[in-house]
């Protein structure tokens, strides 16, 4: 696993904070303690899989936090106006188009590691690829959607309505996110807690992909891909990764719900890491520059 470390700060326009009011709603805390959800991905005991921290990983080329540029310009939608939102289909701002494909509600529950103790209050930011690779704000350059940030509750939950995420050639279906300690804090996206990744589930993705028209070259990138070959996933353990894969309900003609516990370790180490070259494992979705660069700033590995 590799993760993008820029030392690089930029000045910021600090709309954000003109979103701190809004705040998602309680909801009941999951039985850390319980024999359901991830457990069941492996088998392991349900308290291990509960508290397996997850790894560093990388963000990729297409952030949007302000820790790259596209064309000679930053791109940070952390700084935008209207990013603390919990449905991400549509875009926000000044910008209009809203993505297409199948309802997927996302809830995240985070805790501390040591004791999986719940982290009110944390900001949580995640983004994705449509339902044909391609992601807001660089492939899309007049949509930002698929982004957003939430306001973890009293009991560490946050909540996201987005659409079921596409594969694209070279990586297998997967959700990014970053932690940042607040909301205020998610402004500058260079202190964030946690940069990891979640990884979609394969049964579910092969579903969906064959029963919906709209991710036409999905269920042929994921043949050609597994967990263990992906250069994200692939050196993660087996706990790792159960840990990183939502638990799932619903159907690929009415959509998903997907629940993860994300466990943070406060201690841990940010590793980087060198990044794949296009058309190998880690090679960018449709749009990324034919080398495999991002224009004047870090290559992308996923």
């Amino acid at each position: 696993m590799s993760m993008h470390d820029d030392n690089d700060h930029h000045e910021h326009d600090l709309g954000l904070a003109h979103d701190l009011k809004f705040m998602l709603g309680r909801r009941k805390l999951l039985a850390l303690m319980g024999g359901v959800g991830v457990a069941s991905l492996s088998g392991l005991p349900a308290l291990a899989l509960e508290c397996v921290a997850l790894p560093w990983e990388t963000q990729g080329p297409y952030p949007a936090d302000g820790s790259n540029v596209r064309d000679g310009q930053v791109i940070n939608a952390l700084t935008q106006e209207g990013v603390i939102r919990q449905d991400l289909r549509p875009s926000f701002g000044t910008l209009t188009p809203v993505a297409d494909g199948l309802q997927f509600d996302l809830e995240l529950t985070l805790v501390n590691a040591d004791g999986c103790t719940p982290l009110a209050g944390h900001a949580v930011y995640i983004w994705h690829c449509d339902t044909i690779g391609k992601y807001s704000l660089y492939d899309i350059t007049d949509a930002n959607y698929l982004r957003g940030v939430g306001i973890s509750d009293a009991d560490g939950k946050v909540k996201f309505t987005t659409i079921f995420p596409g594969c694209y050639d070279g990586r297998w279906p997967h959700i990014h996110f970053e932690v940042f300690e607040s909301a205020t804090k998610a402004v500058s996206g260079d202190n964030a807690l946690l940069t990891a990744q979640i990884a979609m589930p394969e049964a579910e993705c092969s579903a969906v992909y064959a029963a919906d028209s709209r991710y036409s070259s999905s269920t042929q990138n994921l043949g050609r891909i597994t967990i263990p070959t992906d250069n994200v996933f692939g050196d993660n353990t087996a706990e790792e990764v159960a840990q990183q894969t939502p638990a799932m309900s619903g159907s690929p003609t009415t959509g998903y719900t997907g629940t993860v516990t994300i466990p943070i370790d406060f201690t841990a180490e940010r590793s980087t890491g060198a990044s794949m070259p296009a058309g190998g494992a880690g090679g960018p979705p449709p749009g990324a520059p034919a080398d495999g660069s991002q224009p004047s700033g870090p290559p992308p590995s996923n």
